[in-house]
């Protein structure tokens, strides 16, 4: 007896992960999400330079400035509620002190720049088909850092807009890394502010955006929302507030990723760091006793032996 469908998976063969890859995470915070994996595995990444972006057009415009590296200045800040910030990037870029904020614009992005010259894989990782446009200016921003709504205007992308965001954001990146894998992804996150019908809609489109630039492109489809929507289809893996997945949820949708997108030399390795992560959180209940002793000597050794493989990783 089935009690589950299944989303149908092919194991990728021409450019799997391992632990010289490395990856660029971009996008909604389900990316965040499963960054948080990369990082407690001890895989090299780099997540969200400018904080998370919601949809492609944040994106996309984030990939022109890393490209053309483009410097920020005061002209590109403002100040508001007591803090300066971006409309390009995410509040969490935002300070009190202006220069600080320019800071943390312009080395975003060139720590973007360099990581997206050596990445093997770049993650994206769409949430929504709705973007506000400041009346202002007429330019799409990719948060409003609560500026009253008044201000802006809300309007849904079409497929056909989304298509061309993605067709741009392919562009991009391959002009300065033309071997690189992109992964694009639907965030399961429900944007139910928008309304339940408007979300299905936004993510309907996103799904047929991406699919449309597939084709010929040197990219390909994760289904983080099809696993979430078919075979996670309970309250149960949502939280609390009904819209973000569990931690239960975005651990299946990882061990998906992981059957999928990783090499079988691997996962060895991401036994003993998750081996070795649990050792690190225990604690002891007698500090200085020889068993204790004992384990964190074993638990030293373990890590001298992975760093013996992978010089990059720290603990």
């Amino acid at each position: 007896m089935k009690l589950q469908t299944q989303i149908p998976l092919q194991k990728e063969s021409k450019n799997p992960i391992n632990y010289h890859s490395k990856m660029v995470l971009l996008g909604s915070c389900f990316s965040e999400n499963i960054g948080a994996k990369f990082d407690y595995f001890k895989f090299q990444n780099l997540q969200n330079p400018f904080g998370i972006f919601f949809h492609p057009k944040a994106i996309e415009k984030f990939l022109q400035q890393v490209t053309s590296k483009k410097v920020f200045t005061e002209n590109d800040i403002f100040f508001e509620n007591e803090r300066w910030h971006c409309f390009d990037a995410h509040s969490s870029l935002s300070s009190v002190d202006k220069n600080v904020i320019l800071n943390r614009l312009n080395t975003g992005i060139l720590n973007a720049n360099s990581a997206l010259q050596n990445a093997t894989h770049c993650f994206i990782t769409l949430g929504t088909s709705w973007v506000y446009r400041n009346i202002e200016t007429n330019e799409i921003v990719a948060n409003c850092h609560k500026i009253p709504q008044k201000k802006f205007t809300k309007e849904l992308l079409s497929v056909t807009e989304i298509s061309a965001s993605l067709h741009h954001i392919i562009t991009q990146i391959q002009s300065i890394n033309p071997t690189i894998t992109i992964v694009f992804t639907v965030s399961p996150v429900r944007h139910l502010k928008d309304g339940f019908v408007e979300n299905t809609q936004s993510k309907a489109h996103l799904i047929a955006g991406i699919h449309s630039v597939l084709n010929g492109e040197n990219a390909c489809y994760f289904p983080s929302y099809e696993i979430m929507m078919d075979e996670l289809r309970d309250y149960r893996f949502y939280t609390e507030d009904m819209i973000h997945p569990t931690k239960i949820a975005i651990d299946y949708i990882w061990e998906k990723l992981v059957t999928t997108w990783f090499s079988d030399d691997s996962i060895p390795v991401m036994n003993e760091i998750d081996s070795i992560q649990k050792g690190l959180l225990h604690k002891p209940f007698h500090e200085n006793s020889e068993q204790h002793q004992a384990f964190l000597k074993n638990l030293n050794f373990k890590i001298a032996e992975i760093q013996k493989q992978f010089t990059h990783i720290k603990f």
